[in-house]
């Protein structure tokens, strides 16, 4: 397949670099200098899963320059859809789909606002990865998994083919039953264990250790369900302890990009995570307190990094 990968950080690295070492034809859109280094030494990846290195690799900042293409995997940081959607619209033919890999719900429907609901799919990912210095990716948790599938759960032929693809590539690939469903199991580990993580900044492991912590865990999820059941998403009775057993799974030292961006004074995705679930929890008249007093907590520093606030 041919395929655009819109942000080359740890996700879109990752998993755009599979896909390229198993013979599909991949660009991707990058910058800075991360952009630079793959273009002058290609793409390196250090895996738990064994490292690999493509070489060369399409990179580039226009994406005029890659023309239509099968498939755009999103993986910007998600304050940054809107404006990818934008400019993404080059690469989008009258058969293209759009796979977004991002944290939070809401990157589906801004796709589709820019670029028409026909393109886009639902998707998530599971990996902990970044960039570890320009042209590096380094995997250092979580087995790599990707979620996909048609917004009304059609089993369409693209979600197939696509789905293929990605298994082709050595990728823990599903197309589940409700893809809705499994975005938002997603959003209540990620948001939970990012708000509790960037508000005490410490590690995955300690949050879970601590009682009064884990407590306060536990309760960040309970009100991430209520929410979403309030809209209608069929979430699974044991999300709570699915999700925790998630939690207790991930080594010791491990923390979420959002709370390592915060705790470096960076933009990051607060509005779309903890941000989100108090706008939603507002719309459909849902108590969440804890992610209010997480959000509330953050924002002043957000504000900052953002150059808002002096």
């Amino acid at each position: 397949m041919r395929i655009a990968v819109f942000g080359a950080g740890g996700v879109g690295g990752y998993f755009g670099g599979r896909l390229a070492l198993s013979g599909n034809e991949v660009a991707f859109i990058a910058r800075g200098s991360h952009l630079e280094a793959m273009r002058a030494g290609g793409l390196k990846v250090e895996s738990i899963k064994g490292n690999f290195h493509v070489h060369p690799v399409e990179a580039t900042d226009d994406p005029s320059e890659v023309g239509v293409v099968d498939a755009v995997i999103v993986a910007v940081k998600a304050w940054q859809v809107p404006e990818a959607a934008l400019a993404m619209r080059p690469m989008v033919g009258a058969s293209t789909v759009v796979l977004p890999l991002e944290n939070g719900v809401e990157a589906p429907s801004q796709l589709a606002e820019v670029l028409g609901r026909e393109h886009v799919l639902g998707g998530m990912c599971q990996i902990i990865s970044f960039i570890a210095e320009p042209g590096l990716i380094r995997h250092t948790g979580v087995e790599p998994y990707i979620a996909l599938g048609e917004l009304d759960n059609r089993r369409s032929e693209r979600v197939l083919r696509l789905h293929r693809t990605l298994v082709d590539a050595g990728i823990s690939a599903e197309i589940p039953a409700d893809i809705t469903a499994r975005m938002w199991e997603k959003f209540v580990f990620i948001a939970s264990v990012s708000g509790m993580g960037a508000v005490t900044r410490a590690t995955i492991g300690a949050l879970r250790e601590y009682p009064g912590t884990r407590k306060m865990l536990v309760r960040a999820i309970e009100e991430m369900v209520a929410v979403a059941r309030a809209l209608g998403v069929g979430l699974r009775d044991d999300i709570v302890e699915r999700t925790m057993a998630f939690v207790d799974s991930l080594p010791y030292s491990s923390t979420a990009s959002m709370q390592r961006n915060i705790m470096e004074g960076r933009p990051s995705e607060l509005e779309s995570q903890n941000g989100a679930v108090v706008r939603l929890g507002e719309s459909v008249g849902v108590d969440t307190s804890l992610h209010s007093f997480i959000y509330n907590s953050l924002v002043l520093s957000e504000m900052k990094a953002r150059g808002i606030l002096g």
